[in-house]
């Protein structure tokens, strides 16, 4: 056989090998489809995106304020009649910029932030528009520099949360996937191995890993990058626990009837990006449409970011986070009841 006859005939098995598996047709050509649709629609050109600006007051108070910046169609207004309440949503990046009306109106703003002096620019250029003459408009600036109020305070514990998430579900999907390549599952089925006790055994595995990962991470955020643990170790240790072993169920789930590890790569981006895109990781779930804030605070991300933040910046106790611990432990619970039950294990 000719070396050009042979080269074809192996090209020809190799395109009739690919084209009979399912999966990698759907990974190749339908999920880049899909993945393009949605990031497409949710990163489509709007023009510049407005700045949201809080105002801090009552409705009388600010009603004049209001009024004024509301003509610029650059600035979107949230209000707020607390203190607490607009200053947690500065710091959470919920709004770029706070606003205090009085003679001067006080402006708060993260000065590390472009988002931050992005606003404040816009502020100051609607409020000297109102003065006679487009003279300077006195204001009182108030950049936040203390620990806690920064953007990086609210970031740190959310790129921890995403940590969580990658490496709970890659470590262990991508470990099952390689047991069941080499055919090590069929072996295990015949020994008096407990099943459940098989899905555990990944689980505490992980954990080993998670308090070395944790606190490499921990320390660097709070020697480094100055970040506050107000809640305390304990209930840091309590939160990456119940993170990790929620994580560690929906990676388990999404691999069960995986049967190759492009099917597990494909299977476990496509869990993980709606969670990527829509858990408040970058910015606060705020800043999604009102409509879609709801279903996003149900993601196992975004309740453990929620708690993540709760631990670091607000000192929150493990009871004051009884929701997003709650819905953790939830998340983790039916993932490996239904990982037990459909699980392919050949």
């Amino acid at each position: 056989m000719s070396r050009s006859r042979e080269l074809l005939e192996l090209t020809r098995v190799r395109v009739l090998l690919f084209v009979r598996e399912p999966e990698a047709l759907f990974w190749v050509f339908v999920f880049p489809l899909v993945l393009s649709a949605v990031l497409g629609f949710a990163f489509r050109s709007r023009g510049i995106p407005p700045a949201r600006v809080g105002l801090l007051g009552s409705e009388e108070a600010v009603a004049e304020l209001a009024r004024t910046l509301g003509r610029d169609e650059r600035i979107e207004l949230v209000r707020f009649t607390e203190r607490a309440e607009a200053e947690r949503g500065l710091a959470r990046a919920a709004v770029d910029l706070l606003v205090e009306p009085g003679a001067e109106p006080v402006l708060a703003f993260d000065p590390e932030r472009a988002e931050g002096e992005t606003a404040r620019v816009r502020v100051l250029r609607a409020l000297e528009l109102e003065q006679s003459g487009g003279a300077e408009a006195p204001v009182t600036l108030a950049p936040v520099t203390e620990t806690g109020s920064r953007y990086v305070d609210f970031l740190f514990p959310g790129l921890l949360g995403m940590n969580l998430m990658g490496t709970g579900m890659w470590g262990i999907g991508f470990a099952v996937a390689d047991v069941r390549r080499r055919k090590i599952l069929k072996r295990l089925l015949v020994t008096p191995m407990r099943r459940s006790s098989f899905f555990l055994s990944f689980v505490l595995a992980r954990a080993v890993f998670l308090v070395m990962e944790m606190t490499v991470l921990g320390l660097f955020g709070f020697w480094i990058l100055g970040v506050p643990l107000r809640g305390g170790v304990a209930a840091l240790a309590l939160v990456s626990a119940l993170g990790a072993y929620a994580f560690a169920g929906i990676g388990l789930l999404t691999v069960s009837r995986a049967r190759t590890i492009e099917a597990v790569s494909g299977l476990m981006n496509l869990v993980m990006m709606p969670m990527w895109l829509g858990s408040g990781v970058f910015f606060a779930v705020e800043r999604f449409p009102e409509a879609a804030q709801p279903f996003l605070r149900l993601l196992p991300l975004t309740a453990l970011n929620d708690a993540l933040r709760g631990v670091y910046l607000d000192g929150a106790s493990p009871l004051e986070l009884a929701f997003p611990l709650g819905l953790l432990v939830a998340v983790g619970t039916l993932g490996f009841a239904l990982a037990l039950r459909i699980f392919r294990w050949e």
